[in-house]
């Protein structure tokens, strides 16, 4: 289906839930670059779908960085928006992303930092008066310098895998801010592939788990 010039890759809707892929380069909600965003491009879909007048709700309950694809979803009634945030705040709500980073990192690692966002920049530190990230990875293949790892996110901080993967040693493939190698062009290797919740209404376990990218550099483990 397609809105504009971005097309939705929609992988399961009802009442309350949307579930879509979000593309690389498309920011979540609007910001100051004026581009298409995905909210707004649900919204449009939605209006136009189920024939809604005037603004149409459709809520935010996670994010992913502008640079970054993969399984999304957002709320469609203000009640799931607030029962799908209260699951993240008590950590039953679950996401997993395939990252290639540089250097080999051991088969498996807990990672905790404090981390604090620079407004300013948009940069994220490691920084004693940050606050607590958590995350643990396990290696699944090295090829050359490259390693192909899944992240299970615990806390969901701004910019969290690549300010902590790079602050570790092993800093994320294309990563224009916080991999000093990276070239201009890289695309940033960082997919989330996996989401896990209870349905907002139903309490049905829902869980979405998408395949491997076939582009480089995750085509490399393919």
């Amino acid at each position: 289906m397609e809105d504009g010039r971005v097309m939705i890759d929609i992988i399961y809707e009802d009442n309350h839930i949307i579930v879509v892929l979000k593309k690389v380069n498309v920011p979540t909600q609007a910001d100051d670059s004026k581009d298409l965003d995905m909210q707004t491009i649900l919204k449009a879909y939605l209006k136009e779908k189920y024939h809604k007048p005037g603004n149409v709700y459709l809520g935010i309950v996670h994010r992913l960085d502008r640079p970054v694809g993969g399984v999304m979803v957002f709320a469609k009634t203000s009640k799931a928006a607030s029962r799908l945030s209260e699951e993240i705040r008590t950590h039953q709500f679950v996401k997993k992303y395939y990252a290639v980073v540089l250097n080999e990192p051991p088969l498996v690692a807990t990672l905790k930092d404090k981390l604090l966002k620079d407004v300013k920049t948009n940069m994220v530190s490691v920084n004693d008066k940050g606050k607590e990230a958590i995350l643990t990875f396990k290696k699944i293949a090295t090829k050359n310098r490259l390693s192909l790892v899944e992240v299970d996110l615990e806390t969901g901080r701004s910019h969290q895998i690549r300010v902590q993967m790079a602050h570790h040693g092993y800093p994320l493939y294309g990563d224009q801010r916080y991999n000093k190698e990276a070239k201009k062009g890289e695309q940033i290797a960082l997919f989330a592939y996996y989401l896990s919740f209870h349905h907002p209404v139903t309490k049905e376990v829902m869980t979405y788990s998408l395949p491997l990218p076939n582009q480089y550099p995750f085509n490399l483990f393919k």
